[in-house]
């Protein structure tokens, strides 16, 4: 199906084109008196494209005339939303919108139902774009097909223009979006960002963008509308980082956003603030280096490395649920599995699970060193499947065994902790 858009220079819509065999094959066999079965629904994403790309082109150029022009002329309650919307995204610095009809799901006469993939980039920050999944109901009058409903796909959710204005402060190296937040409380998170960069670049030199965008909502309930996740999920947890793990080999993983919940991210000191956004700067930087070949473990504990690494803290005090565990005679007999990172799980657990995996980073930064660690990261990610990417990059980087890590990870954990 087309692709269409514009980027924020005016430049030439981008249409994906279909091979050209296969619209020959279809001219030589369709019938002269009948059309194929699909023409019109090729015909309706082709209108709806129409459409859309004058959209795309109102929010570019915050044309709030042409933005509505787009829209059912009885749909009042949508047009006074979108105008809201509109508004919402004054100030953020778009490179690009577009969107691209991935499907009709539903169409009868002059009313159909699309499903639709917003991507959207911002200026200066963004190398790919953030996807969004959308569901708009439409209706033609004449020749034209306007929005008359539209909504988050299912399991998707809104985006933070949604919620209220996005107000915009700019770091060094971030850019923080804020709704209903103080303007002093996004200037110390950008400022704690910018810190972050430098320190994340230092632990891992391989490249990436060293430019970070921050996402702090009014609530964690709004936190969680932003995850599509249940807000019980995120009451103890003060930022995630979302985005597409790796690359499919066709386009660059989409952009990451760090996602900050106000009220648990306000109840740290300095100390926590800053290794929280060094951890999740960290997934940042490290996001096309992992895949669905990397555990859990190794992700979430490469990032505490790269957190802790600079800090004046013993291992007790960075682990203390994992000390009190080894204390007491309870070593863990290996290294945590995928499901013991649940946010939704025992908080005592989940800590245990985050330090367990910093220590196995830690161990590795101490014994192989920190290029080894980074190069056994990225062997791990560049490995085609879950199923021998650790065993894989254990030998090929570490010259050991899973076998023979674990024994020494334990052994490690007591002499550490113990």
């Amino acid at each position: 199906m087309a692709v269409r858009g514009r980027d924020a220079r005016g430049g030439r819509p981008r249409l994906a084109r279909r091979a050209a065999g296969l619209v020959l094959a279809v001219l030589l066999t369709a019938s002269a008196c009948s059309a194929p079965a699909d023409a019109d629904t090729s015909l309706t994403v082709r209108e709806i494209d129409a459409t859309l790309e004058r959209r795309a082109a109102a929010v570019l150029a915050r044309d709030p005339a042409g933005y509505l022009d787009a829209l059912a002329p009885d749909a009042a309650k949508l047009r006074a939303a979108q105008r809201t919307e509109l508004a919402n995204l004054a100030d953020v610095p778009l490179k690009s919108w577009s969107y691209e009809v991935k499907g009709i799901t539903e169409e009868d006469g002059d009313w159909a139902t699309a499903e639709v993939e917003l991507r959207y980039r911002i200026d200066g920050y963004d190398t790919a774009p953030v996807a969004a999944r959308r569901i708009l109901e439409l209706m033609r009058d004449g020749a034209r097909w306007y929005v008359s409903a539209d909504r988050p796909a299912k399991g998707a959710s809104d985006q933070l223009w949604h919620q209220g204005e996005v107000e915009v402060v700019r770091g060094a190296h971030s850019l923080v979006l804020g709704v209903g937040r103080p303007e002093a409380e996004l200037r110390q998170i950008a400022d704690t960002v910018d810190l972050a960069v430098p320190a994340v670049s230092d632990a891992w030199p391989q490249p990436w963008a060293r430019r970070v965008v921050v996402h702090v909502p009014d609530s964690v309930e709004s936190m969680a509308g932003l995850l599509g996740s249940p807000e019980t999920s995120y009451r103890g947890i003060a930022a995630v980082t979302t985005g597409e793990a790796g690359t499919t080999g066709e386009r660059p993983a989409l952009a990451d956003r760090v996602i900050v919940n106000p009220q648990a991210y306000a109840s740290l000191g300095s100390f926590g603030q800053r290794v929280v956004l060094t951890h999740e700067t960290t997934h940042v930087a490290t996001r096309t280096s992992t895949s669905t070949a990397t555990p859990v473990w190794l992700s979430e504990g490469f990032a505490d490395w790269a957190a802790y690494r600079g800090e004046d803290r013993t291992p007790d005090l960075i682990a203390p649920e994992l000390t009190g565990a080894v204390r007491a005679g309870d070593v863990p007999a290996g290294l945590p599995d995928d499901k013991d990172f649940g946010f939704d799980g025992d908080p005592a657990e989940l800590a245990r699970a985050y330090e367990s995996a910093w220590m196995a980073c830690e161990l590795i930064a101490e014994r192989w060193g920190q290029e080894k660690l980074t190069a056994f990261y990225a062997a791990v990610g560049a490995h085609p499947g879950r199923d021998g990417a650790v065993e894989q990059a254990m030998g090929s980087v570490l010259d050991t065994t899973p076998e023979q890590f674990t024994a020494d990870w334990r052994d490690y954990l007591s002499t550490r902790l113990g």
